[in-house]
């Protein structure tokens, strides 16, 4: 386990926590992980996993327009041409999108459990910029 104390009063390793779980909860996580990186100077595991939980969360975002656009392009096309093929191309965008977000929150999970016990885990190709731009 992590020990000190974060600029607000919370061990390490809470701290590092709540950056994750707090995304269950109205983006609180992403919040607090901005609150960490400005208040927080000296302890490296909640500012490096309030980086990663940053980047996990854009990456989200990013996902979800992207997604989101085709969805759009599709159920236009879908209208216009009442191609049963364009139907089942957004049968399988969707169903891709899933996966994608389930594989997300998996990987959310992960880190919260290894901010917990204080590790710094990273998640892949994520993790390496967070590590990077937490010091």
């Amino acid at each position: 386990m992590s020990a000190g104390k974060t600029a607000l009063g919370l061990d390490n390793n809470i701290g590092a926590l709540i950056c994750y779980v707090g995304n269950l909860v109205c983006a609180l996580g992403l919040i607090y992980s901005i609150i960490v990186l400005v208040t927080d100077k000296v302890n490296k595991l909640p500012r490096f996993h309030a980086m990663q939980s940053i980047l996990l969360s854009v990456t989200y975002l990013v996902v979800y327009i992207i997604a989101t656009i085709f969805s759009v392009v599709i159920f236009a096309l879908t209208a216009a041409t009442n191609s049963s093929l364009i139907g089942l191309l957004s049968m399988v965008v969707w169903l891709v999108m899933i996966v994608v977000f389930i594989g997300l929150f998996i990987l959310m999970i992960i880190a919260a459990i290894k901010a917990f016990n204080g590790e710094v885990y990273k998640i892949p190709v994520i993790g390496n910029f967070a590590d990077k731009w937490s010091n």
